[in-house]
């Protein structure tokens, strides 16, 4: 069977094998997003085909729109030609179960996809094209929190940046650049209204989404290359708006198993690309069952109707909350906890941690102990619940090629708000003592120890990619496996930076804690296991 417009009019050959096939018309679906497009999304990676992508598919089945999307990559360009081109825009999205069944679906909700190039002329003149229309509705992304940053490493704007500033709207090279010029024609053909939804799983994503496109929209008009307009739609909340959202479903990167399981369906063409970027990406993705989804309802030209397939409008204040509860509490702090235990004890499946003691009742108190006094209650999902599905069904879910190594990406980025957020809310609270916790400080502890690149068995791995990495082992870089204590001379940049907890944690009462945990776990091999079971 092959994943291309050809292949899918085998229609009993793919569901005879248990393959679910697009009900819509795709040939209408295509015509008719391509004449009057209300919706394209901006990152073509698994979380997009995995989600988005199949809640369209839905309404497209149910027959409550005639609209596909359209999807742009701005990061790697070699994801549409060897993947969207190569398969018609077809994929197939294999869900993966905690009951161990699986569910196969091949997504055509996918009516285009373009290179978000400016050198690709074709491809950007298509979406100037795409932001002139009037049907247009939302511009979704997902290009990940760094994706929207302006800065560097030095504090300054990035080199492509500084240089879109400067020459304006009509070659940009940056990513945030290319579409601010795209928002620009939009302003420049009558000014029409459009919302800018940031599904990235980062806080108030849509306030990273405009400050950067605000700050392109104030550098161009200041050097004279927009017109002074253009910073006033940008500004006009009945022009263009930037909804928070809070998106929740694991996608990991395409897995053998997976692509084994499908061979075995008699689909074949399923061996993933790595690209000259080091993307790794496939004709399918697989993803975990549940799935939330929760968006401000602010969309100035009207929106797809997605609330008939789960997803959750509500206002601002609302999606600030469930965001709170997830990151802070009730999911990432408990990701980030197993994927710095996880590369420390050796372990490649998040799964295979829930069955570690030691490891499954770290989570448990980090969750239910340390995070649930202070958890903020959404209202509309109850926290509670939330922590017994993700601790339940979803971590230990068998089924779900999910890694430490892969959540340790960017840790130093993610620590603020998944722990920073709770300590303050200790310090805040009069009814609560900061020493009440144990079980924050020895994931610090842990992830200070997985800094120095040997496991409890005393080899070497390979610490995961993060843009503080060379800095915070420049502090430690003195320090062996076995040697004796104190080490506060060079946990201290560490500990004390606010950049990086959001607080000094010394001032938090926590620093001395967190030292002395970090001494316990570099006693020499086998010490990060024992002072597990020390404390737990």
């Amino acid at each position: 069977m092959e994943l291309n417009n050809e292949g899918i009019k085998s229609r009993e050959e793919w569901e005879k094998r248990g393959f679910k096939i697009p009900k819509f018309n795709r040939e209408k679906v295509i015509k008719e997003t391509k004449e009057n497009p209300t919706w394209i999304h901006f990152g073509a990676g698994n979380i997009f085909r995995s989600f988005p992508a199949a809640l369209q598919q839905t309404l497209l089945d149910e027959g409550k729109t005639n609209k596909g999307i359209i999807v742009a990559e701005g990061y790697d360009y070699e994801i549409i030609e060897k993947v969207n081109k190569k398969h018609d825009d077809l994929s197939v999205m294999v869900i993966l179960k905690a009951n161990g069944t699986v569910e196969k679906t091949v997504i055509g909700s996918i009516t285009e996809s373009l290179a978000l190039d400016s050198d690709n002329e074709k491809d950007f003149e298509r979406l100037k094209e795409i932001f002139r229309k009037t049907s247009l509705q939302m511009a979704s992304f997902t290009i990940t929190e760094k994706g929207y940053s302006l800065i560097g490493k030095n504090e300054n704007f990035i080199p492509e940046v500084e240089e879109d500033f400067k020459n304006g709207p009509k070659k940009p090279k940056s990513y945030i650049g290319k579409v601010s010029a795209l928002c620009y024609e939009r302003y420049l053909n009558n000014r029409m209204p459009i919302a800018l939804v940031s599904m990235d799983n980062c806080s108030h994503n849509g306030s990273k989404l405009y400050n950067a496109i605000n700050t392109f929209a104030m550098k161009w008009v200041d050097n004279g290359k927009a017109e002074e307009g253009f910073l006033k739609y940008i500004n006009n909340g009945c022009s263009v708006t930037f909804p928070w959202t809070m998106i929740d479903k694991i996608t990991p990167r395409p897995d053998d198993s997976v692509k084994n399981m499908l061979i075995e369906s008699g689909f074949s063409d399923v061996e993933p690309i790595i690209t000259s970027k080091n993307t790794y990406v496939a004709s399918f993705t697989n993803a975990e069952e549940a799935e939330y989804l929760v968006i401000e309802d602010s969309f100035p030209n009207g929106r797809p109707k997605l609330e008939e397939v789960g997803v959750k409008f509500t206002d601002g204040s609302t999606v600030d909350r469930v965001e709170k509860m997830k990151v802070c509490t009730c999911l990432n702090p408990l990701h980030t906890a197993l994927a710095v235990f996880g590369c420390l004890l050796s372990y490649t499946r998040i799964c295979e941690e829930m069955k570690d003691p030691q490891l499954r009742s770290l989570v448990e108190n980090i969750a239910y102990l340390e995070g649930l006094p202070v958890v903020v209650d959404p209202k509309i999902i109850s926290p509670k619940d939330f922590i017994d599905e993700v601790l339940t069904i979803r971590i230990p879910n068998p089924f779900m090629p999910d890694t430490p190594q892969r959540i340790a990406t960017d840790t130093s980025q993610k620590l603020p708000i998944r722990f920073g957020e709770t300590i303050k809310a200790y310090l805040k609270d009069p009814k609560l003592e900061v020493s009440q916790l144990k079980f924050i400080p020895i994931v610090i502890a842990g992830w200070c120890r997985y800094l120095l690149g040997v496991d409890d068995n005393g080899n070497k791995f390979e610490i995961s990619d993060d843009p503080m990495l060379s800095i915070l082992r420049e502090h430690l870089k003195g320090i062996k496996l076995g040697q004796k204590g104190p080490f506060h001379e060079e946990l201290k940049p560490i500990l004390s930076n606010e950049k990086i907890f959001g607080l000094d944690l010394y001032k938090a009462d926590l620093g001395s804690l967190i030292e002395l945990c970090f001494e316990e776990m570099i006693d020499g091999k086998g010490a990060v296991r024992r002072t597990l079971k020390n404390y737990l």
